[in-house]
């Protein structure tokens, strides 16, 4: 924790103890966003993969939450790259933390289309694959996990071993996408079939959202693109 605290003194210290603390203050808004979106990311599988109506009957609300973060997280660094003339190190800050926060928003609305997909999906009996999309799920979920974690600590280090993470959801996706779409014989409608693979296919760019954050993390520490 200590060379953790120091390296965050090293990044966001530019010599003006105000300007420091608002940078501060941000990344701890993203924080609290992000904790938001792991609870939607939550309730979105409880809905999919629980068969959880009462879940999905939470999103909406907390993707309106995720949404006013994402603006006033934004009003914020606009504010301060416009008002404060940040130098260099601090403007790459506040520019990742942008780009951050929209990938972080765009999984939320993920976790929301998720829980309408549930919806939809729950008048039908469960599907065969269920189990493998809640796996797909989990790994996911485990992704956001890790990139909130390494923007936490800084660790551009785990930041970039999001890609190998990425990789194993990208695996599933394409099995269960195979799984899907080579069904045949079917009894009744494909609906089922056809919301699952809008599910699986959320999972996905969820996985590439963390990715990408995960990425924007090793940017702020490093200041080297992966």
């Amino acid at each position: 924790m200590f060379e953790t605290d120091n390296l965050k003194l090293l990044l966001y210290d530019s010599g003006r103890p105000q300007l420091t603390r608002k940078i501060r203050a941000i990344e701890q808004d993203i924080l609290r966003m992000g904790a938001l979106v792991e609870r939607s990311f939550r309730l979105s599988h409880e809905a999919l993969c629980d068969r959880n109506l009462q879940a999905a009957e939470q999103l909406p609300l907390l993707d309106k939450q995720v949404d006013r973060f994402y603006k006033q997280i934004e009003a914020d660094c606009a504010a301060i790259m416009t008002l404060q003339a940040p130098v260099a190190q601090d403007l790459r800050c506040l520019s990742a933390f942008m780009q951050l926060v929209r990938d972080l928003e765009r999984i939320g609305d993920y976790a929301k289309d998720i829980g309408e997909i549930a919806v939809k999906n729950f008048p039908y009996p469960p599907h065969s694959c269920l189990p493998e999309v809640a796996f797909m799920s989990q790994q996911a979920q485990t992704m956001l996990a890790t990139s909130l974690v390494a923007l936490a600590e800084l660790d551009e280090v785990s930041g970039i071993r999001m890609k190998k993470l990425d990789d194993d959801v990208d695996n599933s996706y394409e099995h269960l996408y195979q799984v899907l779409a080579s069904q045949k014989d079917v009894q009744g409608v494909v609906e089922p079939i056809l919301l699952l693979g809008l599910a699986i296919r959320c999972l996905e760019r969820m996985a590439d959202h963390s990715t990408n954050i995960g990425e924007r993390v090793a940017y702020i520490v490093t200041g080297q693109r992966p």
